[in-house]
């Protein structure tokens, strides 16, 4: 099973009160694309914050290679696709699978050559070697302790709804030699929240146990035993399978968010990581701004939200599931919103 923690933690006034939820990293089996592609938030209890995102359906995922693309075609493509969909369009959109993964495989990764990083040490730093900060917008350390090494980290400024410069950070999650960056980062941006979209270790195995006691969330689906009978050569148990709602708890947590920006004065970048920073990092970010722009407008450019998040970092929404996630997501998010005349 996959899933995903999403740790909001307030940074302020110097002091750090943090709120984590930790869920399971592993699957070795990638869904068929013609399985639903749902996945599931659940809200920890004790915590109106932290909130668990299990992406089980959306498969383990391995940063994916560079694709050597012209640099110019490459903007070019980012800059100006663009997608808008109505309220009613994105419902039908959403359920297109094929039409996704087909418009999905078209959008440049836009990854960086790591000649163009050449930054003595960097490499130590960065926890995949094809995984790196796009120069233009990538965080550098102002309180470089020695050289040009200790500015250095794998983390990227990403501009938000409406433009909005710096109203993120997406970078990888922090190794043992970088944790000091990290929270230099913090302290440097005056961060007040982080996203943490990821579990401490992440174990493959062969088989788990993978039924409950009495009951257990596995992925998107929920298993409950309801009789054992137990005989001499084996055991007989009555399963019940269900799958729940996946996308309102992430909207949730998105509104959670929200609440709590409002009370910060002059919030720096939120920062928002798993473990390469570009893939379920991504998901989150487009999910918010594609409920910002679907409350002011109505509408909701998908595919140019992803181009534009590319732009700044690389290989942003890694997969098609993760695609065909989001546009389920944003289905859901639109369908709640009151009708405005003219929409």
């Amino acid at each position: 099973m996959v899933q995903a923690c999403l740790a909001c933690s307030r940074v302020h006034n110097g002091s750090l009160t943090t709120q984590a939820a930790r869920g399971d990293m592993d699957k070795t089996d990638k869904p068929s694309p013609s399985a639903k592609k749902h996945v599931r938030l659940q809200e920890r209890r004790g915590s109106n914050v932290s909130l668990m995102l299990d992406m089980s359906s959306l498969g383990s995922v391995e940063p994916i290679q560079p694709v050597c693309t012209p640099r110019d075609i490459t903007l070019k493509f980012l800059r100006t696709s663009s997608h808008m969909l109505r309220k009613e369009e994105l419902q039908q959109r959403a359920q297109s699978l094929t039409e996704l993964q087909e418009e999905f495989s078209k959008i440049p990764p836009n990854f960086v050559n790591p000649e163009e990083l050449e930054i003595p040490g960097r490499a130590s730093k960065d926890r995949y070697k094809t995984i790196l900060p796009n120069p233009e917008s990538r965080v550098c350390l102002r309180r470089a302790r020695n050289q040009e090494e200790d500015s250095y980290i794998n983390a990227n400024y990403i501009t938000g709804y409406a433009g909005r410069a710096r109203e993120y950070i997406a970078t990888q999650g922090p190794m043992l030699n970088t944790v000091t960056d990290f929270w230099e980062m913090v302290w440097q941006e005056e961060t007040p929240l982080i996203v943490m979209i990821t579990k401490l270790q992440e174990r493959k195995e062969k088989c788990v146990h993978y039924w409950p006691e009495k009951e257990g969330t596995y992925g998107p689906f929920t298993i409950c035993v309801q009789g054992v009978s137990e005989c001499v050569e084996y055991v007989v148990r009555d399963l019940s399978i269900q799958t729940p709602e996946s996308a309102k708890p992430l909207l949730h947590l998105v509104s959670k968010v929200e609440e709590t920006l409002q009370a910060v004065a002059n919030p720096g970048p939120i920062i928002v990581h798993c473990s390469a920073g570009i893939g379920r990092t991504g998901c989150f970010i487009a999910t918010r701004i594609g409920c910002q722009q679907l409350k002011d407008t109505g509408e909701v450019d998908i595919l140019g939200i992803v181009c534009h998040l590319r732009i700044d970092r690389g290989g942003m929404i890694q997969t098609s599931e993760q695609y065909q996630f989001l546009h389920h997501t944003l289905a859901l998010f639109a369908s709640q919103l009151p009708d405005v005349e003219g929409q």
